[in-house]
């Protein structure tokens, strides 16, 4: 599977952004790719105070290229800098190897 990872440093953000991150996920950047033609998912990760990233997987290699290049060409404009004050650290594209769904299935939501 072909997977992108687009990861920003919250080590030198604004108190807050942790929230400010999820709301703008919840509010705006869900339902952005949802249905999004060419991406099979993109999943929101984030470690308090380390880090904020965007984990997506498309369905052909041209999508990840052209998402790729799109986004790192508007990098500096993009919503995860402007809530962050910074550029992503890392845009890599990368082979996921395999995706379980667990007994309890999986549930598509902006929060939990």
């Amino acid at each position: 599977m072909l997977g992108l990872t687009v990861r920003w440093s919250l080590l030198d953000a604004p108190a807050g952004v942790e929230e400010q991150l999820a709301s703008y996920v919840a509010e705006t950047s869900h339902a952005r790719f949802t249905g999004m033609a060419g991406l099979r998912f993109k999943t929101w990760r984030q470690v308090p105070g380390e880090w904020f990233e965007g984990c997506y997987v498309f369905a052909t290699s041209e999508a990840r290229e052209e998402f790729q290049r799109t986004f790192t060409e508007g990098a500096a404009e993009a919503p995860g800098t402007r809530i962050i004050g910074s550029p992503p650290i890392l845009v890599e594209a990368c082979d996921v190897v395999a995706v379980a769904e667990g007994w309890d299935g999986f549930t598509a939501a902006p929060r939990l």
